[in-house]
């Protein structure tokens, strides 16, 4: 079998751990800094032209801020090595951090449709959509610069609320673009209900990146499988039956957030000793590492052939407290 790489080192996994964290939390403290003064700028456009669509786009800004400031705590509590209380870490802080992310963006959704509804209804005036529209404008490179970056930094450290909170960024571009267009519309028809319209359709459209944010959390809160991971895993382990590999079964996985756990029964050969079962078992643990970006953390149940099917029914299916 091939050697394990001795450059694979647990000090080599421990430096590159911790210049990720390093560039994650600097990518969320950069955020919360631009989001802070993308809302007032946004805020300031508001007031100067009183539409319904800038408020949208403000309230969605808010909503924003809120949601930087708990994935920036959601980080720092991930970073926590594991405990006596929590000996799988804490890294699942990161579902609820882009779990209330969505949340947040679903209820800013409603309140720009409450507000919208409220000016079809009693009417609205507007003033400086020009001004207004500029404003805007530079908001929106601001943050399209931004959410670019954050995706990109959270994919190449595989931090899931990094591009949790890129994503919520560039939604805010989308939004932006669509206030754009209803404020240049208004300005050159005078039909003044085009800018309820628009707000409850971009009210729409950003719930449904909360919905997927929230559905995100859900799945990875629930554990549940996933069809590309799952096939990466069987593949290692069915390539390495053979001779000293005899099969392989009870095969589980979670991700927890930046780490992935896996588990598994692993099958030798009648009279392997221990010492060779274990270097192959080892060997084995590495090539499931290799297939994936994450921090990845395997362990193997090794049984010997002849034996286990009677030594599960007796000790895991029966009674394990007698011999």
């Amino acid at each position: 079998m091939k050697q394990v790489d001795p450059l694979y080192s647990a000090e080599k996994i421990k430096r590159a751990r911790v210049a990720g964290r390093t560039r994650s939390e600097r990518a969320i403290r950069i955020s919360l800094l631009v989001s802070v003064i993308v809302f007032l700028v946004k805020f300031s456009a508001w007031i100067y032209t009183g539409a319904n669509s800038v408020l949208s786009d403000a309230a969605e800004s808010f909503v924003h801020v809120f949601a930087v400031g708990f994935s920036a705590f959601g980080i720092y509590l991930s970073q926590k090595p594991p405990d006596r209380d929590h000996p799988y870490g804490h890294e699942r802080i990161g579902f609820f951090a882009v779990g209330a992310e969505g949340m947040l963006i679903l209820i800013a959704a409603v309140t720009i449709c409450y507000q919208s509804i409220k000016s079809l209804i009693v009417g609205v005036e507007l003033f400086n959509l020009e001004a207004g529209a500029g404003i805007i404008f530079i908001s929106a490179m601001i943050n399209l610069i931004l959410g670019s970056w954050l995706v990109r930094t959270g994919r190449q450290e595989n931090n899931m609320i990094v591009i949790g909170n890129g994503k919520h960024t560039l939604t805010d571009v989308y939004t932006s673009t669509g206030v754009l267009v209803t404020l240049f519309l208004v300005s050159y028809t005078g039909l003044l209900f085009l800018d309820s319209v628009v707000a409850m359709v971009l009210a729409a459209y950003i719930s449904l990146e909360g919905y997927r944010l929230v559905k995100y959390a859900t799945t990875g809160l629930m554990d549940q499988g996933d069809d590309h991971t799952d096939a990466c895993i069987r593949k290692v382990l069915d390539e390495e039956v053979g001779e000293v590999l005899k099969g392989w079964h009870d095969l589980r996985y979670r991700n927890t957030g930046n780490t992935m756990w896996v588990e598994f029964h692993a099958l030798f050969r009648a009279g392997i000793d221990l010492e060779e079962a274990h270097r192959a078992a080892t060997i084995l643990e590495k090539k499931i590492m290799d297939e994936f970006r994450e921090n990845t953390v395997v362990t193997v149940h090794l049984e010997p052939e002849e034996v286990h099917i009677r030594h599960h029914k007796k000790y895991r299916d029966g009674d394990s407290s007698h011999a």
